[in-house]
């Protein structure tokens, strides 16, 4: 009777992939360079400017080189030379910044602006600090002082009444923003801008005028009859809105954007059937990009969603309709289609997903545990061949490769692919005692089964709570009948963890059959039993087993020949069925 033992394996060791994010917006190289010329050596000793200035280089070297580490160790040095250097300052609270360590980074601009605030690039870098830790008030002062240098740099005039805004000092922001109007005439950016803040303090009236303005200034625009419908709409007036939704499509038939607005409007007004209309007419116009239909997709199927499944398999078919080149389109497809547990059909569209991109790594992934699931362990071999011609470095690939290997008998390739994989592992014990546990299945199939036990050892070591791993040395050792303590040790903690496993409970009960407790293990396997082995051929033979050595010799020959009509077709079960008692089996 042969028992599989890693079906299923892949499922349970979906990696989870650590996600950063980046620090604020950089100042250029050419910035940099102004910043760095001032370096205030001339109080220095000869001696300590020169160990002063091959620091400051140094660090300036290491820093590009993407060593952030060293380039901090340098640039306190050059700060212990010189402890007034606002340049070192400067490109240590930078480092800080990228780091997100914020306030070590403005204590240091603080300092520095203090010894040296004629430096505009110090007082730049300080706002956007301030914006990140939404010191809003802060920054708007730093670029009133900047200014003060250059009165007529539009630039700062907006950031300056962005962040009045962002700090609820309307009335500064409001009147900033007049300022800047006044030398660029109406301009969307600002008009939008103000109707936000006068929304904000309740002066909708004002709000309206803003986007009216915008009207006036050009009226074949269509996209400000959309602002003016969005405020109809925030302010309960529908049938304005409506008013100006349809305004769009007068003048811009082809707008497929004012189909969402009007999908969104009427989903508001409670009537979604028409939204989910709007929303159709939106997916198919060839106006509106691929990344924004997805993105609005996304959105639509979220945890939240209000659409049926067939409501979203018929968005998306209108995307494979519109967009059938679109990799993304069919991965999205596949998704649906894995949530109701369609894996031979989500294949399908994975496949054709990286036909389109063959570099997408995800897209393997997910392939990869659909061929485990499916245990099409042809299809997992292929499929794991590319996976590691394409990302040499991902141990993933080895590693379901390596399962497809055992699976298909390739014993002597598991261990290649093991040994290969293994390479790649960092820090990831689980993955690593799971690499040993196929190369000891590998090995001990080539019969060399001590070889196999230490492997067997080495990978519990490694991670003592891996169950798969445990429930497959102890059924090894149940069939050597060897070290049955420790096997007993080994099975019981599994069904511990895992007590309505049937594929557990019998290795359980088959350890203890071993030990000759056929009490205990009568009653384990026919917890095994009842927890989905009705139909199983192995469970209920070795069932059959114990009751004859409890001496039920017909309930033993009734269960073995359930075994027989549910697929058993071994020598051995033949033979108990018509001698009428247990015989061993060779393999067991």
């Amino acid at each position: 009777m042969k028992k599989n033992i890693i079906t299923g394996i892949g499922s349970a060791l979906f990696l989870a992939v650590a996600v950063s994010c980046s620090g604020p917006k950089q100042i250029t190289e050419q910035e940099v360079a102004k910043a760095a010329v001032e370096i205030p050596v001339d109080d220095l000793a000869e001696q300590q400017q020169k160990e002063f200035e091959y620091l400051f280089v140094e660090a300036l070297k290491q820093k590009m080189f993407g060593n952030p580490q060293k380039a901090i160790q340098l640039l306190s040095s050059c700060l212990e030379i010189d402890p007034n250097s606002s340049a070192a300052m400067y490109e240590l609270a930078n480092i800080h910044a990228v780091n997100n360590d914020f306030t070590s980074a403005s204590l240091l601009l603080e300092k520095a602006i203090s010894l040296n605030p004629d430096n505009k690039w110090y007082k730049l870098l300080l706002a956007q600090i301030y914006q990140q830790s939404r010191k809003y008030s802060e920054a708007a002062d730093l670029y009133d002082e900047l200014l003060r240098k250059e009165p007529d740099n539009l630039e700062y005039i907006y950031m300056k009444a962005a962040f009045l805004a962002s700090a609820q000092r309307y009335d500064e922001a409001i009147a900033t923003y007049n300022k800047m109007e006044k030398e660029t005439g109406i301009n969307e950016q600002i008009s939008v801008a103000k109707q936000q803040i006068y929304v904000s303090t309740g002066e909708i009236d004002k709000a309206f005028s803003e986007i009216q303005k915008l009207i006036d200034s050009n009226p074949e625009d269509a996209k400000y009859y959309g602002l003016l419908a969005d405020l109809y709409q925030s302010q309960g007036d529908s049938e304005n809105a409506l008013k100006y939704y349809k305004k769009i499509q007068e003048l811009d038939p082809e707008n497929g954007f004012v189909h969402f607005s009007l999908a969104n409007y009427y989903l508001e007004n409670g009537d979604t059937g028409k939204s989910f209309e709007e929303t159709k007419e939106g997916f198919k116009s060839d106006y509106v990009d691929i990344q924004t239909k997805l993105q609005l997709y996304m959105m639509l199927t979220s945890a939240r969603s209000t659409l049926t499944d067939s409501q979203q398999v018929e968005l998306i078919q209108i995307l494979l309709e519109h967009h059938p080149d679109e990799s993304l389109v069919h991965t999205i497809y596949a998704e649906n289609l894995i949530k109701k547990n369609e894996l031979a059909e989500a294949r399908v569209q994975l496949l054709k997903s990286l036909d389109i991109e063959r570099n997408d790594y995800v897209v393997w992934e997910r392939l990869m545990f659909i061929d485990n699931d499916l245990q099409d362990w042809e299809s997992l071999y292929e499929h794991t061949g590319d996976i590691i011609d394409l990302f040499p470095n991902q141990p993933q690939g080895y590693f379901f490769k390596a399962i497809a290997c055992v699976q298909l008998e390739k014993f002597e390739e598991t261990v290649e692919v093991v040994d290969e994989g293994l390479d790649f592992v960092v820090q990831n014990p689980q993955l690593e005692g799971n690499f040993l546990m196929l190369k000891g299945e590998a090995v001990y199939k080539q019969n060399k089964k001590d070889e196999a036990f230490k492997l067997f050892d080495k990978a519990v070591e490694i991670d003592p709570e891996n169950y798969l791993t445990l429930n497959n040395y102890a059924y090894y050792l149940s069939l050597e009948g060897k070290d049955l303590d420790k096997a007993e040790r080994m099975s019981g903690k599994v069904v511990e963890r895992f007590p309505d496993n049937g594929t557990y409970l019998d290795t359980h009960a088959w350890v203890l059959f071993k030990k000759g407790d056929y009490k205990l293990a009568k009653f384990y396997m026919e917890s095994a039993i009842k927890n989905g082995g009705e139909d199983n051929p192995t469970l209920l033979e070795h069932y059959g087993d114990i009751l004859f050595m409890l001496q039920k010799l017909d309930e033993a020959k009734s269960y073995w020949e359930k075994a027989k009509s549910n697929g058993g077709n071994s020598e051995v079960l033949h033979r108990k069925i018509k001698e009428g008692k247990y015989i061993a089996d060779p393999n067991e």
